[in-house]
């Protein structure tokens, strides 16, 4: 909630390296998060020569024609997963950016589907992705065929940062 802040959030080395030289490039404060457990458990060719990826600009993980899910990070290679057994109908939106938020992809793949999922590692309760169907739901009411589904970790205390509490 502070103006100006960007919060990344990669799901591929790609977009990874892209999205770090753009936020170099940034003039405004990026926090930069990428998930542990993509560390050595994904690989992929990242192009050798200088690129960015935009920020605030969303990508289609998977294109499909019958449900979007929408995620960001790790949340991306369990959707891709998880769709594996529904092939062709599962669309993933992987958002790369938390703010700036590309809401007219989000918008418009919810629209053509009608029928939204939400997946995020955080806690359900008070999370991003809570508020993210929130907006989803006042601008794309109109076309929606269910309700939005958040999925989300379960609401547990905080896990203990010193190790012996662990």
């Amino acid at each position: 909630h502070t103006p100006g802040l960007k919060v990344l959030y990669p799901s591929n080395p790609v977009d990874a390296k892209g999205m770090l030289l753009a936020a170099f490039e940034d003039p405004n404060p990026v926090m930069f998060f990428e998930h542990k457990a993509l560390y050595r458990s994904l690989t992929a060719e990242v192009p050798e020569g200088y690129y960015t990826t935009p920020i605030g600009q969303a990508a289609i993980a998977r294109p499909g024609s019958d449900l979007t899910i929408i995620t960001y990070g790790m949340g991306v290679h369990w959707a891709l997963n998880a769709a594996k057994n529904y092939s062709g109908k599962v669309e993933i939106l992987d958002l790369r950016c938390i703010n700036p938020i590309d809401e007219e992809l989000i918008f418009t793949t919810v629209n053509r589907y009608g029928k939204c999922l939400v997946l995020t590692e955080e806690p359900y309760n008070n999370s991003f992705a809570q508020a993210l169907s929130g907006r989803i739901q006042k601008n794309c009411f109109q076309n929606l065929d269910a309700p939005i589904y958040v999925m989300g970790s379960e609401n547990l205390p905080a896990i203990p940062l010193n190790s012996t509490l662990e």
